[in-house]
């Protein structure tokens, strides 16, 4: 969608804000950036119009929630199967992100599992749609980095 909000150095600045709190207040937002709440919300709302600004999500612990396994899966798809696959997928509790990439797989992942018991079933319902690698996830270095204005 094509944007018709320009993203000035005050919607750089309610953006950050935003993208380290999704709750906070227009007030707070506003004494930050400079602005009257209502001169935040008018911004924010044009940005939620256009689509800049897709959803508010909360975080929540996979290992406080008992999924104490966290992996990234690739797949390679079988001749036939991507698109019975694609169809299936978004039906799988265990994947919390999911994406058709370029390369020698087609998809990659993002799973949350109780243990390694739950991921060798898991893997034994995907292997009949293509070949797996499974990368378990040790730790979190960078997680829901905010995009930044400016050049990479």
């Amino acid at each position: 969608m094509a944007s018709n909000v320009n993203l000035d150095d005050l919607n750089w600045k309610i953006l950050k804000c935003l993208q380290r709190n999704g709750r906070e207040s227009f007030a707070n937002i506003g004494r930050e950036v400079g602005l009257t709440p209502p001169a935040v919300a008018e911004r924010v709302k044009k940005m939620e119009d256009v689509g800049i600004l897709q959803g508010y999500n909360a975080k929540v612990s996979h290992s406080l929630t008992g999924h104490h396994l966290k992996a990234i899966i690739t797949l390679r798809a079988f001749m036939g199967k991507l698109k019975p696959f694609l169809s299936i997928v978004t039906t799988y509790k265990e994947v919390i992100n999911c994406y058709r990439i370029t390369g020698n797989e087609n998809i990659v992942m993002e799973v949350v599992l109780k243990d390694q018991f739950h991921l060798e079933k898991f893997i034994d319902k995907l292997i009949k749609y293509g070949e797996t690698r499974t990368h378990i996830i040790l730790s979190n270095v960078i997680t829901n980095a905010p995009i930044e204005r400016g050049e990479f």
